[in-house]
């Protein structure tokens, strides 16, 4: 027999049981059934997010993109790591909350999320070194040297040294380093209102004073440490990143709330999106503020159960979205590899330079994603999957649990 007294959880296969325990015999007070939440239908919103930059970096002087009707789409697409950073959020709580954990292990998390990010991040790195050496271009070693570490967005003028690209990694990283903090102090502790009030608060704070400072003397342009300082210092999107969080933490708390068809909605939101886009308002959105789009879109999406769900739950879709990460890093150093060599055998068709490069920059997505980065995550589950003590109880008639070894 158990022979304690107060109120825990236990976690059981796909369970969680709220026992009181109270002198020789634990009693069940409340069964609910727990599944490691996945909503797959967002995954492949990461993929448009991601080819849609690819889009914005290479293909802009082409057809269809160069074309009234939709450039405008294009020469915002950077706007997609905005999405990036507060869907990151959302997952965030969604992966770590969405089971009834109230508190992350801070070990097994940051190793998670270093195996998950640094590798291809660093093999990235490597290709465009080596391309630039073969290529005799100059190499800032300052930049190369932050960008091992992952720290260009922190000092600037180092931000889009190395791999451009990878200015937003050194963002992703301290979203990693504090969340941790957020999720075991904070989120586990706090209301909910309380917590919508606090972050919506420094959510609006955050624009205000970005705004201010883009519109005032200090800013000059691009490229200027005050641009790198105001667009990809780490705590300019914070603000984002908590977004993501509270929208994940509604969700949550929501629980298995009815999934229902918002299609309607979410067609709305996607027009509302392009109107901003086509008809911008006199506030910069690069910094969050089309958090008051993404994130219906976002909850509306997961709770959906019409045909855009349908659709962006086929398997081919989520493994594109799977592996947006690989497309999205790996961009710049494949795309140089492969012009490089298609201009050395004479090729200069620009719709050639941008389409064989960019089946090549998908296949090299899926390779890693398949045996490296997939690999890898295994990996740290299997090693902290054997550190997990197992309470093996038995449920007798009376509902009184017994522990049995």
């Amino acid at each position: 027999m158990i022979y304690v007294s107060g109120c825990r959880s236990y976690f059981v296969k796909d369970f969680t049981y709220s026992i009181t325990l109270t002198g020789r015999y634990t009693f069940i007070n409340k069964l609910i059934h727990f599944k490691k939440m996945k909503i797959e239908q967002l995954t492949f919103t990461r993929f448009l997010a991601a080819i849609s930059i690819v889009v914005y970096h290479f293909g802009m002087e082409l057809f269809p993109f160069r074309t009234e009707a939709v450039s405008f789409l294009f020469k915002q697409a950077n706007l997609g790591v905005s999405y990036f950073f507060i869907l990151s959020g959302f997952v965030m709580i969604i992966a770590y909350g969405g089971n009834g954990n109230s508190h992350i292990d801070r070990n097994k998390y940051y190793l998670s999320r270093i195996a998950r990010i640094y590798p291809v991040y660093l093999i990235a790195l490597l290709l465009l070194l080596a391309y630039y050496i073969i290529r005799s271009k100059p190499i800032d070693s300052a930049g190369y040297v932050m960008n091992l570490f992952v720290i260009q967005s922190w000092f600037p003028p180092y931000p889009l040294t190395g791999n451009g690209p990878g200015w937003s990694l050194a963002v992703e990283f301290f979203f990693y380093a504090v969340f941790p903090l957020l999720f075991n102090r904070l989120y586990s502790k706090f209301k909910l209102p309380i917590l919508a009030l606090s972050i919506v608060l420094f959510w609006v704070i955050s624009q205000v004073i970005f705004n201010v400072m883009i519109n005032s003397t200090f800013y000059q342009g691009f490229p200027s440490k005050s641009h790198d300082l105001l667009y990809y210092f780490p705590l300019m999107h914070l603000n984002e990143f908590l977004m993501g969080n509270l929208a994940g933490i509604f969700l949550v708390k929501a629980g298995k709330s009815k999934m229902r068809n918002h299609n309607a909605l979410l067609i709305l939101l996607l027009v509302a999106l392009i109107l901003l886009l086509r008809f911008p308002l006199p506030w910069s959105y690069h910094n969050g503020l089309l958090a008051i789009v993404f994130i219906p879109f976002i909850l509306l999406l997961s709770r959906n159960k019409g045909p855009i769900t349908y659709l962006f739950n086929r398997k081919p879709l989520v493994f594109l979205g799977e592996i947006s990460y690989g497309i999205y890093i790996l961009q710049i150093p494949v795309y140089y590899w492969s012009q490089g060599f298609l201009k050395f055998t004479g090729i200069t068709n620009e719709y050639l330079l941008f389409f064989i490069p960019f089946f090549i920059l998908i296949a090299l997505a899926g390779i890693s994603y398949e045996y490296l980065e997939t690999p890898i995550r295994n990996w740290v589950k299997q090693k902290y999957a054997n550190k997990t003590p197992v309470v093996r109880l038995e449920i007798v008639a009376n509902k009184e649990i017994r522990k049995i070894d």
